[in-house]
C-alpha cells in the first residue's frame, strides 16, 4: 500500500470543504455561522448534527458522532483510511504524490489514470447515443429491455469498430498513448483493446472509471462474449465487486448483501430498487472479495447465483466463504437457464423479493445439494453425505458456529448428534495464517495489542475521559512499537489542544511511511463506537499488564544471571515483590478501574 507525500497532504488538506463533503449524503441547513442536519449515524427527527462556519470538524450533540472529512467517508460509507484520502483528492482536484524512494520508477498517477478512462468512457456513451453506429447497439439494448435512464444511470456506452475514431477523439483531449496503454486501454502490443463492443464503466467506491466490462452485441465480432480491462494500477480484477459504488452505503446500512454472477444481473436488481447488490468481476468469487464485504460489517450474504450446475457449484464455494468467518448465507432459489434480469423484466420487482424471502439457509441448500449425487437411503452413502459436511464445517473459523451447526447437520440428516462430532473435543483447531515465502507465522501480539489501543483513541468517540485515562496511565516506555509510540504522542497533543483528532493533519505529521502505513493499518479495521471507553479502558488494563509482567521478568534474569552479588541479589528480589503487588490499575480521575486479584 502506497504512502503519500506531505506536501500533497498538506494541499489537500487546504482545499477541502466539510460542507461540499457532506451535502451529497447530508440535507444541511444554514442556520446563522453553521449548518445543520438530522445525524446520519443515529434516528432523531430534530437536527442535532453540526458544522459551524469555517470548521473542518462536524459534531452532533445527539450522540457524540465527531471528527473530519476523512472520519466521515470512514463511518458513513465504510472507506478505508487511504480510500477516503484518495476520494477527497479526486473531488477537490488535488494530485497526490506518492512517498517513493529514488529507486523506485514512478508511472502515471492514480489521478491521471482515472482522468483518462472517465474522458474514454464519456467518448463511449458519446458514440452510442449520437452515433449511427450506435443505433444497433441501442437496438441491441432496447431489446434487453434497458432504456435510456438505464443507459445513462450506468454510464454506458459503445466501443466504436474503428479504432482511429477512438484515437483521434482521446489524442484531441491530450491522452498520449503510453498512458492510454497504462490505463488498459491499449493491448499489450500497442493496439486500441476494446473495439465493437457494449461498454460497461467499473467504478471505485468514490465513483470514478477504473476500468471496463465490454461485451459483444454482434455475432461476427472478435472474441468471447465478454472481455475486461486487463490488471492495471488501478484494476485488480481479483479484488473488484461491480456495483459496489452504487450498494456500497445501503450494505453498510442494512448489514447484508445479495450478490449475483453478471454485471447485467447487478445493474438490473440496482436499477428495481435492490441497491445493496453486488457481482464478481469475470472470475470466480474470492477471499479479497468476501473481505471487502465483510470490512462493511454484513451479517448476512445472499447468494442469487444461476440456477445451472455451475451456479450451484459456485454457491458451495461462495457460501464457505462467509460462513467460515461467521457470515449468515442464504441462497435464493432459481430456475435452471434462469437469471435475475430475466426474472425482474417478465416477473417484475415483487416476484424477486418473495424469492428473497423465500431463501434457503445455507446448510439446508449443502444438504440437498450433495445428496443430488450421493443415495442418502443407504448406510454408506448417509454416512459420505454427513462427513462430507461436517468437515467443512469444521473448517469455519468461530466455535460456536461451528459446534451449533453441526448440531443442526445432525438434525436435518436426522443423525445422532454424537455421531456427527459436536462436542467440544471436536471444536476447530485455530491456525494462523503463515508466510508463503518463510514460512513462520505472522502474528505480532505488541503490534496487535498497540494497534487496537491507537484505535479506540484515534476513531472511537474522542472524549475527555478517553484522553484523561491515557494521560492519567500511559506513558511512552510502555509502548514497545516506535512507530505506536510516536503515533501515541502525536495523537494524545492534537486531542488534549482540540479535543479531536484530525486524521489528515495526524498522517501530515508523521516522519515516514512505516508510520503513515501504521495509521492506515490501525484505521482498516472498524469499531464499535458505543464501546469506545471500555474499549480503551481494556486496551490500557492490557498494556499495563504486559509492562508490569516486564518488569518482573526483566529483574528474575538479572537474579539467575550469576552477575549478581549476594547483595545486589537481594535488592532485586525485594524490589520484584514490590512490583509483584503493585499489580497495574487502570486509573482515572474518579477512582481506579479494573482491579484484579493478584497472581504470582
Amino acid at each position: 500500500m502506497g504512502t503519500f507525500s506531505r506536501e500533497s497532504l498538506e494541499l489537500l488538506r487546504s482545499r477541502i470543504d466539510l460542507v461540499e463533503v457532506l451535502g451529497p449524503y447530508v440535507k444541511l441547513q444554514r442556520t446563522g455561522a453553521s449548518h445543520k442536519a438530522l445525524c446520519p449515524f443515529h434516528e432523531e427527527k430534530s437536527p442535532s448534527f453540526v458544522v459551524q462556519k469555517g470548521d473542518s470538524h462536524y459534531h452532533c450533540f445527539g450522540c457524540g458522532a465527531h471528527g473530519d472529512a476523512i472520519q466521515f467517508l470512514m463511518a458513513h460509507l465504510r472507506l478505508s483510511f487511504v480510500e477516503a484520502v484518495e476520494m477527497l483528492a479526486e473531488r477537490f482536484n488535488v494530485l497526490l504524490e506518492e512517498a517513493q524512494g529514488p529507486e523506485q520508477p514512478k508511472g502515471p498517477s492514480k489521478a491521471l489514470l482515472k482522468d483518462t478512462l472517465d474522458k474514454a468512457s464519456r467518448f463511449f456513451q458519446f458514440c452510442l447515443l449520437h452515433t449511427q453506429e450506435g443505433h444497433a447497439a441501442l437496438e441491441y439494448l432496447y431489446s434487453r429491455g434497458i432504456d435510456l435512464e438505464f443507459i445513462r444511470m450506468f454510464q454506458i456506452g459503445l466501443a466504436p469498430k474503428a479504432d482511429r475514431l477512438f484515437l483521434e477523439a482521446m489524442r484531441s483531449q491530450k491522452i498520449s498513448d503510453p498512458l492510454m496503454k497504462e490505463a488498459g486501454l491499449f493491448s499489450q502490443s500497442g493496439r486500441v483493446f476494446f473495439s465493437d463492443r457494449i461498454m460497461i464503466p467499473i467504478l471505485d467506491p468514490a465513483g470514478s472509471v477504473i476500468g471496463f466490462t465490454a461485451r459483444k452485441f454482434k455475432p461476427d465480432t472478435f472474441g468471447p462474449k465478454y472481455i475486461n480491462t486487463a490488471e492495471t494500477p488501478l484494476f485488480k480484477k481479483s479484488k473488484i465487486l461491480f456495483g459496489l459504488s452504487y450498494s456500497r452505503k445501503r450494505i453498510a446500512k442494512d448489514r447484508r448483501v445479495l450478490i449475483v454472477e453478471g454485471q447485467i444481473d447487478a445493474m438490473r436488481l440496482i436499477y428495481n430498487g435492490f441497491n445493496w447488490t453486488v457481482a464478481g468481476q469475470g472470475t470466480a468469487f474470492g477471499e479479497d472479495q468476501a473481505k471487502e464485504l465483510i470490512h462493511l460489517g454484513i451479517r448476512q450474504a445472499y447468494l442469487a447465483l444461476d440456477g445451472d450446475t455451475a451456479g450451484q457449484e459456485a454457491a458451495v464455494k461462495i457460501g464457505h466463504l462467509f460462513q467460515k468467518e461467521g457470515i449468515e448465507v442464504w441462497v435464493v432459489s432459481l430456475p435452471e437457464k434462469c437469471d435475475p434480469d430475466l426474472i425482474l423484466q417478465e416477473k417484475g420487482p415483487q416476484d424477486w423479493q418473495k424469492r428473497i424471502d423465500d431463501s434457503v439457509e445455507y446448510l439446508p441448500f449443502l444438504v440437498n445439494h450433495f445428496s443430488r449425487t450421493i443415495n442418502i437411503q443407504t448406510p454408506a452413502g448417509k454416512n459420505e453425505l454427513v462427513q462430507m459436511i461436517a468437515k467443512r464445517i469444521r473448517d469455519w473459523d468461530h466455535p460456536l458456529m461451528v459446534h451449533e451447526s453441526l448440531r443442526k447437520l445432525a438434525r436435518l440428516t436426522q443423525t445422532p448428534e454424537s455421531m456427527v462430532g459436536g462436542a467440544e473435543e471436536n471444536a476447530p483447531q485455530i491456525y494462523f495464517k503463515r508466510s508463503a515465502t518463510l514460512g513462520t507465522t505472522e502474528i505480532d501480539p505488541d503490534r496487535i495489542l498497540e494497534a487496537d489501543l491507537l484505535r479506540w483513541l484515534l476513531i472511537g468517540t474522542v472524549s475527555a475521559p478517553i484522553i484523561r485515562i491515557a494521560e492519567l496511565n500511559l506513558k511512552p516506555e510502555h509502548f514497545r512499537l516506535s512507530s505506536a509510540r510516536t503515533l501515541y504522542e502525536k495523537a494524545l497533543k492534537a486531542a488534549k489542544e482540540n479535543q479531536t483528532c484530525d486524521l489528515l493533519s495526524l498522517a501530515i505529521d508523521l516522519e515516514n511511511p512505516e508510520q503513515q502505513m501504521f495509521l492506515a493499518e490501525i484505521l482498516q479495521k472498524r469499531i464499535n463506537r458505543d464501546k469506545a471507553l471500555d474499549g480503551f479502558i481494556e486496551a490500557v488494563r492490557r498494556i499495563l499488564e504486559r509492562y508490569w509482567m516486564q518488569q518482573r521478568e526483566e529483574i528474575k534474569l538479572k537474579i539467575y544471571s550469576g552477575h549478581c552479588s549476594e547483595e545486589e541479589v537481594l535488592e532485586l528480589a525485594k524490589k520484584f515483590d514490590e512490583i509483584k503487588r503493585a499489580r497495574p490499575q487502570v486509573v482515572q480521575e474518579t477512582g481506579i478501574l479494573s482491579k484484579k486479584e493478584d497472581v504470582n
